[in-house]
């Protein structure tokens, strides 16, 4: 059976979508079947990161409804073979969201994938509940700043309530201002209050591969392509040591 993972954020900004699609593609160039979700109705961009902007045609939306089959609407990326996208429709339906066909949906992903991980939208509205409703686990991505940490709390605080696992990313992280910060990664830590599963670096070929189409494990073999493989490596039950961010 495959694990569900929530990718969640307090706030937006923080780098989540492309750390969602990063750890995503790692997961999948390491031989596992990867499902990706993105729960941001409205405001999807997780097909970008991907390098899949005129590949998804079907979206969550058509699954729920029973116009599509999970197997037929998700869809392949033409680079990275085990790695899918499920996008979200552009607008809310008209029924609403349902949390019990969502977890009918993640049954039938877990049969069919190893991993399937959910980019949930910033905030705790309907799309954060509906990505939290079914995992198996969750992880909170936040920048080292005061304001994304206190969102991330709050966050915690909703997912405590519904997850048992919860983990976090800090991400876009920049020595130098950590420094002038007086602060350190175990502050960022005690300050959000879960235990550490990787670190990223602030690092421009992120935008660039997002740009260009390309997945970032295509793009780079450095910096936060290096960070988000670490951690698809610990996801997968690895022991992998942080990378050393100078």
């Amino acid at each position: 059976m495959g694990t569900v993972i929530a990718v969640t954020s307090g706030k937006g900004g923080t780098g989540k979508t492309s750390v969602t699609a990063a750890v995503s593609s790692c997961l999948a160039a390491l031989g596992y079947g990867v499902l990706c979700i993105d729960m941001d109705i409205g405001l999807r961009n997780l097909d970008i990161s991907l390098g899949m902007t005129d590949r998804a045609l079907m979206d969550f939306s058509d699954v729920l409804a029973g116009r599509c089959p999970l197997k037929r609407a998700a869809a392949l990326n033409p680079s990275i073979p085990g790695l899918f996208l499920l996008t979200a429709p552009v607008s809310l339906p008209p029924s609403g969201l349902d949390e019990q066909a969502m977890n009918s949906l993640l049954r039938q992903a877990r049969a069919d994938y190893d991993y399937i991980l959910l980019d949930a939208p910033a905030g705790l509205g309907a799309g954060f509940r509906m990505a939290s409703c079914g995992a198996d686990r969750a992880v909170v991505v936040s920048t080292a700043d005061s304001s994304a940490l206190r969102d991330a709390q709050r966050t915690v605080g909703q997912l405590e309530r519904r997850v048992a696992r919860i983990h976090l990313i800090v991400n876009r992280v920049q020595p130098k201002l950590l420094r002038r910060l007086h602060a350190t990664i175990d502050d960022v830590m005690d300050t959000a209050g879960l235990p550490l599963l990787g670190i990223v670096p602030e690092d421009p070929q992120v935008m660039l591969a997002a740009n260009s189409g390309h997945p970032l494990i295509l793009a780079s073999h450095k910096g936060a392509s290096v960070a988000c493989l670490n951690i698809a490596k610990r996801l997968a039950g690895q022991r992998v040591p942080l990378l050393k961010i100078r």
